[in-house]
């Protein structure tokens, strides 16, 4: 129905081919399946599918709010409808890891990150976090990595404590998670490149930049991460402040103006709309309900 190729176990282990290619993997966030269509088509590595996104998206905070079932439902709709592997955010692990995991991967994603604050979370560059302990984020990774059933599903551990704890014990923290198995490590709210670097000098395996706007990190681009050594690049709330921005502007302009004329520039066009969800190809030709062409449309 989506004209996807890959499987999803191909989507999982082409990402692992090219995690070990030692080049940045850029994964942009995707607030629905049309962007994550729209990510792909431009050529970027994979999808992220972020929680706080999630949350705003229903008028919520980033504070633990969701639930598994949102999550996954909605995830499930995004990865599926490109070839490229797709990483969502599972927050602190809505309370059954195990559960978790095996709801998270039946759901044809190619991994997710896995956060070591305390249940009541809140956005990772915002202070006053709070962290749980190290045995116990062990124990959590110890048990997504024993339950997912296919080993090229990534586990990845986010720590949180650099705010809260400081770099040193920050380190302390990857190193044990690293040690319970996590395939990769995010390290979240890193403020400059000296912190990224003395992250990547004591860490064995994968990393994970975060790149969010308005946040702590300094923004770096593709070569700087690139020449730290990181592995991947999320971006993940940009789409949907685009968008947010955009709606905004337009909505507003229409109401103090009567009318749309003075934003149609700033929208898509029905023709791109078409070719982005790929309309021609539910054709059936002789079948009038599906029997179409976007020619002639703007």
């Amino acid at each position: 129905m989506h004209f996807t190729k890959k499987t999803v176990a191909e989507k999982r282990s082409n990402l692992l081919n090219k995690l070990q290619s030692k080049k940045l993997l850029r994964f942009p966030g995707a607030y629905n399946p049309l962007c994550a269509k729209l990510i792909a088509e431009i050529g970027f590595d994979g999808v992220y599918v972020s929680g706080g996104v999630m949350s705003n998206d229903l008028g919520l905070p980033d504070i633990g709010l969701t639930s598994l079932e949102q999550v996954s439902y909605r995830t499930s709709q995004i990865a599926r409808v490109t070839d490229l592997p797709t990483i969502v955010d599972i927050d602190t692990g809505f309370g059954n890891c195990k559960k978790t995991i095996e709801v998270i991967e039946g759901k044809g994603l190619a991994g997710c990150h896995l956060e070591d604050q305390v249940a009541e979370k809140r956005c990772g560059h915002l202070d006053n976090k709070e962290l749980v302990s190290i045995k116990e984020m062990v124990k959590k990774i110890e048990e997504c990595v024993k339950s997912r059933k296919d080993k090229n599903f990534l586990i990845i551990a986010r720590t949180d404590a650099n705010t809260v704890e400081g770099l040193d014990k920050t380190i302390n923290r990857i190193k044990a998670y690293e040690n319970a198995g996590a395939d990769m490590i995010f390290p979240e709210a890193m403020k400059d490149e000296s912190e990224f670097e003395k992250i990547r000098k004591e860490t064995k395996g994968y990393l994970l930049a975060n790149m969010t706007e308005f946040g702590k990190s300094k923004l770096l681009n593709k070569k700087q991460l690139e020449n730290l050594g990181y592995n991947v690049v999320i971006y993940p709330v940009t789409t949907q402040r685009l968008a947010m921005k955009n709606v905004e502007f337009g909505l507003k302009s229409i109401f103090e103006d009567g009318h749309q004329n003075n934003i149609i520039d700033k929208m898509q066009t029905r023709k791109r709309l078409y070719e982005l969800v790929e309309y021609e190809k539910y054709n059936t030709p002789g079948k009038k309900i599906t029997d179409f062409s976007t020619e002639g449309h703007e």
